[in-house]
């Protein structure tokens, strides 16, 4: 059975019978009664046509849920009669999905769990398994989803930045279990740049593909961080590279700058750079003076405040640094860097160990921790 066919073809089922009519929930109850029925059928009998199969079985099963429930016998005659299998434009129905399922009404985890389940295909099982979360807690979530969005009608343009934003949160979650969220968000977005040309998803698919291509550098056998300067970037795809580099030139010619394109420009000139010296820091802070007028994040502000220590040194970065609030996520890592750079050892470890006290997890604590540690040696020699 190719697990990933019938994972392509369910938003596009999905999308089929949400616009006949269906209520969202059922509809996708009765899509994944048809999935397991494919995967029983299918290895001894293949369809000609797998999707309009899908459909036609989904179809039956919803009609077949109707009929038995009592409270809903008047809206028989309405459904009663099978439209035929063909289904609807595959592209525009499953853009439709994207923006159902990143409804404002939901929760971000709510709309990440609800886009995996009927975008991308995948089980409640794995979902769970990649959150590190019970299968009945994921359960309970994408049930009160799917309530929430049962009956809604997206008769108007849908939010395209809530919809990104529900992609990159998948896509910051890297790997997990046995799905790869990182992959399976590159994935997705691919999949909505081919249907709505927008330079904004271009930009979060180039912004992905430029992160996604250092992945195999950023680690040690060991599982332990390693930072941008010192990653071996021999290691980086350089296919990725140059395919974010050119989705993302292609984006910015357009002249409709938004968020994900600003940061994947910062991320191409990390990128560009074929050694950690080579980079021009120059530009990313300009990249980011864009970025803090896009959106005026703290969290923008803080890796700007890098980029000025390397640009301008560490002092500029550190007056910089100044200017936020000391219980910014990562302020005390960020500090502890500056300082260092700077010269203050003292106060940089004590820094990388406070740091490492607030991480968010063990990877980034195990690397703050062995930060302190190596100034502390150096202090005590």
């Amino acid at each position: 059975m190719d697990e990933v066919l019938l994972r392509s073809l369910t938003p596009g089922v999905l999308a089929v019978m949400v616009a006949r009519g269906a209520d969202f929930a059922a509809a996708e109850d009765a899509v994944q009664d048809a999935l397991v029925e494919a995967v029983r059928v299918w290895p001894a009998d293949p369809p000609r046509d797998a999707k309009g199969w899908l459909v036609t079985v989904a179809w039956r099963r919803y009609l077949d849920a109707v009929r038995a429930d009592a409270a809903r016998r008047r809206r028989e005659d309405r459904v009663d009669q099978e439209p035929a299998p063909a289904p609807s434009p595959a592209v525009d129905d499953t853009l439709q999905l994207y923006f159902l399922c990143a409804h404002p009404s939901l929760t971000p985890s709510s709309a990440v769990a609800l886009t995996l389940r009927a975008v991308g295909g995948l089980t409640t099982r794995q979902i769970a398994r990649a959150y590190l979360v019970p299968e009945a807690t994921m359960a309970q979530r994408i049930s009160r989803a799917k309530r929430t969005v049962s009956g809604v009608r997206l008769d108007r343009p849908g939010d395209v930045a809530t919809v990104l934003r529900v992609l990159y949160l998948i896509f910051n979650e890297g790997y997990g279990g046995d799905v790869d969220l990182a992959a399976e968000a590159i994935r997705l977005t691919r999949q909505l740049a081919a249907g709505i040309d927008h330079p904004e998803v271009a930009g979060l698919l180039a912004l992905m593909l430029l992160h996604h291509a250092r992945r195999p550098a950023r680690t040690r056998p060991d599982g332990s961080l390693v930072p941008l300067a010192e990653q071996d970037r021999g290691r980086w795809d350089t296919k990725a590279i140059a395919e974010g580099i050119t989705i993302l030139q292609a984006a910015l010619s357009r002249d409709r700058l938004g968020e994900f394109q600003a940061q994947a420009a910062v991320a191409a000139l990390h990128a560009d750079a074929q050694r950690a010296q080579d980079t021009d820091w120059v530009q990313i802070v300009e990249w980011y003076d864009e970025l803090v007028r896009l959106t005026d994040s703290p969290v923008v502000r803080l890796n700007r405040a890098v980029a000025v220590g390397e640009a301008d040194g560490p002092r500029a970065g550190l007056a910089a640094l100044a200017e936020l609030d000391a219980s910014l996520p990562r302020h005390s890592a960020v500090s502890a860097y500056l300082h260092e750079r700077d010269g203050d050892v003292v106060t940089a470890a004590r820094l990388y160990a406070e740091a490492a006290h607030k991480a968010p997890n063990l990877a980034e604590r195990d690397h703050l921790t062995r930060q302190a540690a190596r100034l502390n040696a150096r202090i005590r020699d």
